[in-house]
């Protein structure tokens, strides 16, 4: 009997994922937008079992993201090894383009990046080709002019790996498989038997997403699409789907000659909504008549996914607590934009994260001081212990799930005419409202608080407690539906967690965290 696991097998914001493989080693990368450290790089020996061991653009000098909106910033990452050097080739949307940033060990340290003269457009890879030469696969409008938005061509061009620069001609090399495609996009290419494919992604990456293919015996085309495209596609399937808009697949072939697709899809859940944005996904390919044929006899991406045949190697589950006891904060772990260092400290007060209240807001686009993860399932429980006194009333510290600068909910503390108090704010449409508050003045505490969020699917509750014993409901029939991308727009995910600001005051003021917790339920 064959063996399964779940479907997806990165959930939560994993969007635009892309393979390669080394030996028997897997590696990983996804998009990450606004948010930093970029590019999330994993390791696997079975292609189901994952472990995060970096992220690629971890400074400032690989990676500008000031200002940029959340769903700006890094686009589309491939990710290639050739001759003992791994390449992660991306765009940076914001500014600078299309970069190519190198490591020895795929763990890190990665070069700087290498900014392509001349690479117009977004979602670049590579390809090496059975001789060295090496090959940039781009996607920009149609060098003769686009129709209509979105319009584009897969183009092609030699890259001087050396010197990374792109050299001789450049080819335009397919359209799409439909005369008037949207959006064709996220291409990638690859040898077999004596031929090269081309798979790409189609239709946007929202409902009517898809994945093509084309093939041709000569790397700079005529490339000719396959007479059974799409290859795979949920737009036909419903909006009551368990998984929709599913595309921009890389194909990987196992050491044992198995293949496999790796691809982003999304959970609706309460209606079509989907909080948990775009996640990534496993599906086994076979090739027939000379073509890639993505799950014989479905040709649908499931709940749970046939297992390859290699040695299941099971990595140690992310813990549902951080206690802050390092003085490094785990890989997992995030901040809007490029943060401001000095406002995070794991070692002023061992055991706890202390952060400084800086004046930018979370609804601003900037840098606030802001920690989070992402949210990888429907329902859940979030909590943080936090010891924090406000000094005047611009300040405030607390806990955060955040579709984006204009659609996210706070449950913070702060002064309200000199008394201490708990507020629910949502930010809906970039307005701000107090949806709930309680006084906490004379809490019988150690002086901290214990904050909570719990999901149960589309329904938030907001709650707190001093003793970690007893919880005081705060708000709950919360509407959770603005923070999917479908009310709020964008391309990212939710992400949970803690927070504090000044509010555009000055203030030498923080707050200390001793854990969060996490734990998805459902």
């Amino acid at each position: 009997m064959e063996k399964r696991v779940k479907n997806p097998i990165l959930p939560g914001f994993y969007p635009d994922p892309s393979i390669c493989r080394v030996g028997s080693d897997y590696y990983l990368v996804t998009s990450t937008f606004a948010y930093f450290p970029g590019v999330p790089i994993f390791h696997s020996k079975d292609l189901v079992n994952w472990k995060q061991i970096g992220n690629i653009l971890d400074r400032r000098e690989q990676i500008e993201l000031s200002g940029v909106r959340l769903s700006q910033g890094i686009y589309a990452p491939t990710i290639r090894y050739h001759d003992g050097t791994f390449y992660m080739i991306t765009t940076n949307v914001s500014g600078g383009g299309n970069f190519i940033v190198t490591a020895k060990d795929p763990a890190g340290p990665w070069s700087d990046p290498y900014f392509i003269e001349g690479a117009q457009g977004i979602d670049p890879s590579l390809f090496f080709d059975d001789d060295g030469r090496c090959y940039y696969i781009g996607t920009k409008k149609r060098r003769e002019g686009g129709k209509y938005y979105g319009d584009n061509e897969i183009w092609l061009q030699e890259l001087d790996i050396k010197n990374m620069k792109l050299i001789g001609e450049s080819y335009a090399i397919w359209h799409g498989a439909l005369k008037d495609v949207e959006w064709p996009e996220g291409p990638h290419l690859y040898k077999k038997d004596g031929r090269y494919y081309l798979l790409i992604a189609e239709g946007g990456t929202g409902h009517a997403h898809a994945v093509t293919v084309a093939s041709s015996d000569r790397i700079t085309g005529p490339y000719v699409g396959y007479n059974c495209n799409p290859i795979l596609t949920h737009r036909h399937l419903g909006l009551d789907y368990p998984i929709v808009n599913v595309g921009h697949g890389d194909l990987v072939e196992t050491q044992n000659g198995e293949w496999y697709m790796v691809l982003l899809g999304s959970r609706p859940y309460g209606g079509y909504y989907r909080n948990l944005g775009r996640e990534t996904f496993l599906v086994p390919v076979e090739w027939e008549n000379g073509w890639p044929l993505v799950n014989r006899g479905i040709g649908l991406v499931e709940s749970t996914v046939k297992v390859p045949n290699l040695p299941l190697t099971p990595v140690e589950p992310l813990p549902e607590k951080e206690d802050f006891d390092d003085e490094k904060l785990p890989y997992r772990f995030m901040y809007l934009r490029n943060p401001n260092s000095a406002n995070y400290s794991l070692t002023e007060r061992k055991g706890y994260l202390r952060m400084k209240l800086a004046p930018e807001k979370l609804t601003e686009l900037v840098s606030p001081s802001y920690v989070c993860i992402r949210q990888t399932g429907m329902s859940f429980i979030f909590e943080a212990k936090m010891e924090f006194e406000p000094e005047n009333n611009s300040e405030e510290a607390g806990i955060v799930i955040f579709q984006n600068d204009k659609f996210n909910y706070r449950l913070v503390k702060k002064l309200r005419e000199g008394v201490k108090t708990l507020c629910l704010i949502r930010c809906k449409e970039g307005k701000e409202e107090v949806l709930a508050e309680a006084n906490v003045q004379s809490s019988r505490n150690e002086g901290y608080i214990i904050l909570r969020i719990e999901a149960r699917l589309q329904d938030l509750t907001f709650s707190f407690s001093f003793d970690n014993e007893e919880y005081h409901v705060l708000m709950d029939g919360v509407d959770a539906r603005i923070l999917s991308t479908d009310v709020a727009g964008g391309f990212v995910g939710n992400t949970l967690g803690i927070y504090c600001s000044s509010n555009k005051s000055e203030s030498n003021n923080y707050a200390d965290f001793d854990w969060i917790y996490y734990k998805n339920i459902d």
